[in-house]
């Protein structure tokens, strides 16, 4: 647990480095936050709350300082369904849910999960997200629901982004293309959707409430499978986005008080009118870069945004939706691992099989938590039968031809079990049988139930059998489990 010192030290280590970034981060999250709003299909205040709220509390209980949360298009875009079929409410208690579910994945300590998901698995991950994000704008460039003016305005607005950098980059561009858009918008009048024709816009600080929900069985399993899906992909996100910042600045974290801080944060929130959220991967280079390593950088963030949209709101609502179709394209541009599509001819075929597999079901799906679990489930197989090639089976007899002994090398489990088993001559009369497992190692029940069955086998024919060289680990395991040396073993193993 961290000490207080060393807490004080992430929140005032940095004060004018973190409000410097957290001010510049607030800019940047005012048009995210209202776009993934809209990709949820909820009013503009609900992913606006959620960001302050996220943002505001992640401060306080997370497990990386410098790291951005808010509202995210990885968790909006698993919202659009609920949403769709049964309204506000009901994903604002799926927040509440989700929030939970994290904080108890933090106290069973499934942190240490992340390294399991394997860089092929994560490019896969970050390109269907960047796949989703740009999908999302698609009905907004539906030719028989918008004007040309439309393609216009968002090619001016992905013109700003990417050539105003080249002039300075003491201001963002997204925030310049907002600003730029909507003042011609107002001065010419343009005929185009604006934010303000999404929903209202908060007025007020954000109140306590509570969702408006039946508080049944039915309302439970409708919302359990949104808020599970939720939770995963947000820790996904925020756990990967954890492992990038702790590399950019050189320093360690808590992955386990990060899925803890994610879920105070998310739960607190549904219970303001916000939807869940997560760590933001561009917001937390955005930070970085900006010089934010603390708490405070957060926090100010969240805080500066509140301030914004409640006192400048009907500003807010003159945004016309082409400058945010912009701003999303631009993140999905971004966010899109370019060089992954380069790497398919040089990187082993089992590791592109795996990238494109996760990005194919998640955009099947629309589910990144299911695409992630194809990827590691493939990831898992392809490793097994790679440590599989490596195992090898020697055999060699005495002169008089009656003691064989078999040499047993690598890893001996379910994957190499068939090998194992092929390797011996059960026809072969001889005395005795020697396997020196002193070069392998023994993982799991497959691999004691085929010991077991080769020794049975020889003992059957009459051959003498000894197990040498078997290190301490496999030892246990074979003592624990094996059945070889006990009365009835053929009969209990084939009743397997």
């Amino acid at each position: 647990m961290i000490s207080l010192d060393a807490y004080r030290t992430q929140w005032f280590g940095n004060i004018r480095g973190d409000l410097l970034s957290g001010l510049v981060v607030a800019l940047a999250l005012i048009p995210e936050a209202i776009a993934f709003s809209i990709i949820a299909g909820v009013d503009p205040k609900v992913g606006l709350y959620a960001s302050f709220s996220i943002a505001v509390l992640i401060a306080f209980t997370g497990g990386r300082p410098g790291m951005i949360s808010a509202a995210t298009a990885a968790t909006a875009v698993l919202m659009v369904t609920l949403v769709r079929d049964h309204g506000l409410e009901y994903l604002l208690a799926a927040t509440v849910l989700t929030g939970m579910i994290q904080i108890a994945m933090g106290l069973l300590r499934l942190g240490f999960v992340m390294r399991y998901v394997s860089k092929s698995v994560m490019t896969g991950f970050v390109n269907a997200l960047a796949i989703l994000i740009f999908m999302a704008q698609l009905p907004e460039l539906d030719p028989g629901a918008v004007t040309w003016l439309t393609y216009v305005l968002v090619a001016a607005g992905l013109a700003i982004i990417y050539l105003f950098p080249l002039v300075t980059r003491a201001i963002p561009s997204p925030l310049v293309t907002i600003v730029v858009l909507t003042a011609l918008a107002m001065t010419f009048g343009w005929d185009v959707r604006t934010v303000g024709d999404m929903g209202a816009l908060p007025d007020t600080l954000p109140v306590f409430l509570i969702p408006q929900i039946p508080l049944t069985l039915e309302t439970l399993w409708i919302i359990l499978p949104y808020a599970l899906a939720i939770a995963v992909v947000g820790l996904l996100e925020s756990l990967m986005t954890q492992n990038l910042v702790d590399e950019l600045t050189d320093t360690k974290s808590d992955r386990n008080q990060e899925c803890i801080g994610q879920g105070i944060a998310n739960t607190a929130t549904g219970f303001i009118g916000g939807m869940a959220g997560c760590a933001m991967i561009g917001q937390s280079m955005i930070n970085v870069k900006s010089g934010g390593r603390g708490r405070l950088s957060c926090f100010t963030a969240g805080v500066v945004l509140l301030i914004m949209v409640v006192f400048l709101g009907e500003w807010v609502a003159q945004i016309p939706m082409p400058a945010l179709v912009a701003i999303m394209i631009m993140v999905s541009i971004g966010t899109f691992s370019w060089s992954s599509l380069k790497s398919l001819k040089t990187h082993p075929r089992s590791s592109s099989i795996v990238m494109i597999a996760t990005v194919v079901t998640v955009v099947w799906t629309h589910n990144l938590a299911i695409g992630v679990l194809v990827g590691v489930l493939l990831s898992g197989i392809f490793f097994a039968g790679k440590i599989a090639q490596l195992f090898k089976v020697s055999g060699s007899i005495t002169p008089d031809g009656r003691v064989r002994s078999y040499v047993i090398e690598g890893q001996l489990f379910y994957g190499s079990v068939e090998d194992f088993m092929a390797a011996f001559d059960f026809k072969e009369a001889v005395d005795k049988v020697i396997i020196d497992v002193s070069r392998a190692h023994i993982w799991d029940i497959s691999s004691v139930q085929a010991l077991d069955m080769a020794v049975l086998k020889f003992r059957r024919d009459g051959a003498e059998v000894e197990i040498i060289g078997m290190n301490e680990a496999s030892e246990t395991l074979v003592d624990r489990l094996a059945l070889h040396d006990k009365p009835g073993a053929m009969d209990k193993l084939m009743a397997h």
